[in-house]
């Protein structure tokens, strides 16, 4: 078991208050906190350390490279990927969607057809939308149970010969569906086609093994696993990479440059153009350093009981509603009480204290699915503990008497 008191004291953030309440933070889907760490390490790049990258032979200049890329390492043993040439540093998980939905789209005809799910965030929808205005492919979307599940039958039927590409989500951000990757990779490549993996949702909390899933592009967020904002990770499999143009140009992803013609770099630098955020890579180091100190197994067995305390309680609220009851699912729970609007859940809750995030998600053909406009999420980290379930349980009781 976890000591969840001793990883508390790591947050100072979860000590103040809100409206003169205790917070209770429970947006960790969203946004998690940031221990001690990991700002540290930020103070330690930017007291010590700053200067730019790659490009100068002097000390400091060196010293940043070299955290950098001792990052790219961490990534690279976190993910199981087979070289640091597959990791790609970007500003978070919807640059590094549309890192490859910008370069692969160039490569596809009109009439071409991308395979998506009904339960994508609008990160992983609108970037291949936006290939369809310039291509006029056609997007695919796989549907899924009441219960959260994607249906794998409709999945393998919606492949034809135009199929050339697949993007899924790994976990939804809104239902805590873990989605059967392994199996959906296996079906595409049986039809030749590559599969993109969103995984904000997952790399923070359970074991990643790219190379075991076998996708050909996997994408994550730092902020979401208890690093730094603006960093992000795009995995890629290096044939893929090598094939694909560059997703933006400039300093550092070039190899020569003359007004003729430029050559590009070599792998990962060919997708990295421009001064990187070097101090929040760096950082991501010290979250990844954090994440598997703690032991990423034991923080999946952590939030499952704390989903499984807040599931049970829940539910014995008159008129509640769950979305997403697939088994296994991950440590997140949106619902509904009757007919009260979800804003004004969370508004309420808000002055009680706890922090949940309200809405569509930026998930809406998702709340069209399910007939609604939002949900009130409530999404669990590495320090939450039990007795916050219990109070945010009583909370929910009370708004929803409150709001009759």
């Amino acid at each position: 078991m976890l000591d969840v008191q001793q990883i508390r004291e790591e947050y100072p953030i979860l000590g103040r208050t809100v409206e003169d309440k205790p917070l209770v933070y429970l947006d960790t889907a969203a946004t998690s906190q940031t221990p001690r760490c990991v700002v540290e390490a930020i103070d330690e790049m930017y007291y010590r350390h700053k200067a730019n990258v790659h490009r100068g032979v002097h000390t400091l200049s060196q010293e940043a490279t070299d955290l950098v890329e001792l990052t790219r390492e961490k990534v690279r043993a976190f993910i199981n990927a087979g070289s640091t040439e597959e990791v790609i540093f970007t500003r978070g998980t919807t640059e590094s969607i549309n890192l490859v939905a910008s370069s692969l789209g160039d490569m596809l005809y009109n009439g071409d057809e991308i395979i998506l799910t009904v339960m994508e965030h609008h990160s992983n929808i609108v970037p291949w939308q936006l290939v369809q205005r310039r291509k006029r492919v056609k997007l695919c979307v796989v549907p899924i149970s009441e219960r959260g599940e994607v249906d794998l039958e409709a999945y393998e039927d919606l492949f034809s010969d135009n199929t050339r590409f697949v993007a899924l989500c790994h976990v939804s951000n809104v239902l805590g569906t873990v989605n059967p990757v392994k199996e959906m990779i296996e079906i595409a490549h049986r039809h030749a086609v590559p599969v993109l993996v969103d995984g904000a949702q997952a790399a923070p909390h359970t074991a990643v093994d790219v190379q075991a899933l076998d996708c050909d592009f996997y994408a994550f967020s730092s902020h979401k696993m208890y690093g730094p904002v603006g960093v992000g990770v795009l995995y890629g499999k290096r044939h893929w990479l090598n094939t694909m143009s560059p997703y933006q140009g400039g300093g550092e992803m070039i190899g020569h440059v003359t007004f003729e013609r430029t050559t590009f770099a070599a792998l990962p630098f060919k997708f990295e153009a421009g001064t990187p955020d070097y101090v929040g890579i760096a950082a991501l180091g010290a979250a990844i350093d954090y994440i598997t100190g703690i032991g990423i197994e034991r923080i999946e067995a952590h939030e499952h009981a704390l989903l499984e305390a807040a599931t049970t309680g829940l539910m014995t609220i008159d008129g509640m509603r769950i979305y997403g009851e697939a088994p296994g699912k991950s440590a997140v729970v949106s619902f509904l009480v009757g007919g009260h609007n979800s804003y004004d859940m969370g508004v309420l809750l808000d002055k009680l204290g706890f922090a949940v995030r309200t809405g569509h998600h930026c998930a809406q053909p998702l709340m069209a699915r399910y007939g609604v406009d939002g949900m009130v999420r409530a999404s669990f980290g590495v320090y939450n503990t039990l007795d916050e379930v219990q109070r945010f349980v009583e909370a929910v009781r009370r708004v929803a008497t409150l709001l009759g």
